[in-house]
């Protein structure tokens, strides 16, 4: 999953973006109101960690104007408020889940993990092409059957192309879906992760086709 945490805490934010990683997610973090939503313009997250009490834009007016755009990315909202009222204000306004500081850090991870999941029961689970089976809900990937090990962004890449199959995604789009907000990341990397999909891959008759000066395109499996 890639999750955007929005909170001003450089401490508290760069230990949730630590255990969430542990966990095989990316994860960008925005210390403004503002800035989560121009991210949240420009590149898709599957989760916003949203902190309410943000300086300048507060995290009440970034959830409203996240769901007045008709954003569907869900929201866990934070706060060191714990009043009835404020929780109710949240949901209110389109929060999926609330949690008040101080965090326990496995109840985050469990929460994040309930609501990644209903996410993806939304929009279908599972992937498969042909032996190649990829379960986003438990991010877990198959191949004959047979558990398949693949790097965070390995699976990164292999969701892109699984999503266009017989269409060519571009050395960008893939980039868009791999790399960090405002991470730098080459073509060459790009190169790199094809390689080693195919090394795992091929043997299966999955073929990952070069598309010279646009990308790649995964072929239609053929038995």
């Amino acid at each position: 999953m890639r999750i955007l945490i929005v909170e001003d805490d450089a401490l508290l934010s760069a230990g949730i973006a630590r255990i969430l990683e542990s966990e095989g997610h990316s994860v960008d973090v925005m210390k403004s109101g503002e800035r989560a939503l121009l991210a949240a313009s420009q590149e898709s997250f599957d989760l916003m960690i949203l902190d309410i009490g943000l300086p300048g834009l507060d995290g009440f007016e970034v959830l409203r104007r996240l769901r007045l755009q008709g954003r569907p990315v869900p929201v866990l909202v934070l706060t060191a408020r714990d009043a009835i009222d404020d929780r109710v204000h949240g949901l209110d306004l389109g929060a999926d889940d609330y949690m008040a500081k101080p965090l326990a850090m496995r109840e985050l991870v469990a929460r994040v993990r309930a609501l990644t999941r209903r996410g993806k029961a939304q929009s279908g689970p599972r992937l498969t092409h042909g032996p190649l089976e990829l379960d986003t809900g438990s991010r877990r990937a198959y191949l004959n059957g047979e558990p398949l090990e693949l790097a965070a962004r390995e699976w990164a890449v292999l969701e892109v192309l699984l999503g266009k199959v017989e269409k060519v995604a571009s050395k960008e789009v893939i980039i868009q879906a791999v790399a960090g907000w405002e991470e730098d990341l080459s073509h060459n990397a790009i190169e790199v992760y094809i390689s080693r999909l195919r090394t795992k891959l091929e043997s299966a008759g999955i073929r990952i086709r070069t598309v010279r000066g646009f990308g790649y395109m995964l072929e239609e499996f053929k038995a």
